[in-house]
């Protein structure tokens, strides 16, 4: 995947157990021209014995992997993330998209920037939260008997995909219009982030309710791909209101 103006490919794994998954993920990412591999909060040591026996020549993402407490933090440089699940919380109506979709998607919207490819946890993938963090959301179809996929294999088939993906399409040839840039997920979270408070001083939102609130306005958002500009006008709406607020209590 390393040629002229692709982006930089991070793969992101949350909360990685298994010292062989993780040494055969760091291999994965040699094989395809991977740029990082990040870990939050690992539960196992990525210079386990076992890790690095996996991982043959992509030792070098096992040393130079970089950890982080929280997704946000892991992604805050990141334009495009796509996050992998099973299945989700309808009542969130994200959407599921098929790995040629979303990444069809993501060669008509990139930027030569980084790309995140986000992995839940080997037992029970990654949280609603989580996934509200990407911009698409990608299943990968299995036998219905059994649909649990190995985590590096499930790697293994993504980075397969992009990698031919960008061989078909050619990403140097597409070319994304000034100012139709969609958000990053840094920048749609800290409009939600921004949106919650405002909307508990004014009390639409309670205490209680506002968690589950603010997921459907964030789902809303995601499924409209509201471009970057769209959030900076929203977040002026949101400053401009606080400053109305404040100067008439005043």
């Amino acid at each position: 995947m390393k040629k002229n103006n692709f982006p930089k490919v991070i793969v992101i794994l949350v909360e990685p157990s298994g010292p062989i998954n993780l040494g055969s993920i760091a291999r994965l990412c040699e094989n395809y021209g991977v740029h990082q591999l990040r870990l939050i909060s690992p539960k196992c040591d990525p210079l386990d014995p076992q890790a690095k026996q996996m991982a043959l020549k992509g030792k070098y993402f096992l040393e130079a992997a970089k950890k982080s407490n929280s997704l946000i933090d892991a992604i805050s440089d990141c334009q495009s993330v796509i996050a992998t699940c099973g299945r989700i919380d309808h009542d969130l109506a994200i959407p599921l998209y098929s790995p040629e979709k979303a990444l069809e998607w993501f060669f008509k919207q990139s930027k030569s920037e980084n790309i995140a490819l986000v992995f839940g946890r080997e037992d029970r993938g990654l949280t609603n939260q989580e996934l509200q963090m990407a911009q698409k959301v990608i299943t990968i179809e299995t036998e219905s008997a059994y649909p649990s996929l190995n985590l590096s294999h499930a790697v293994g088939i993504l980075l397969h995909q992009l990698y031919c993906s960008n061989n078909k399409v050619g990403f140097e040839s597409i070319k994304i219009k000034e100012g139709q840039e969609i958000a990053s997920p840094k920048e749609l979270n800290d409009y939600i982030e921004d949106s919650r408070q405002l909307l508990l001083e004014i009390g639409f939102l309670m205490d209680h309710t506002a968690e589950s609130r603010m997921q459907k306005i964030k789902a809303l958002l995601q499924r409209g791909e509201v471009k970057a500009k769209e959030i900076s006008m929203l977040r002026g709406i949101l400053h401009q209101m606080r400053w109305a607020i404040d100067s008439r209590n005043s």
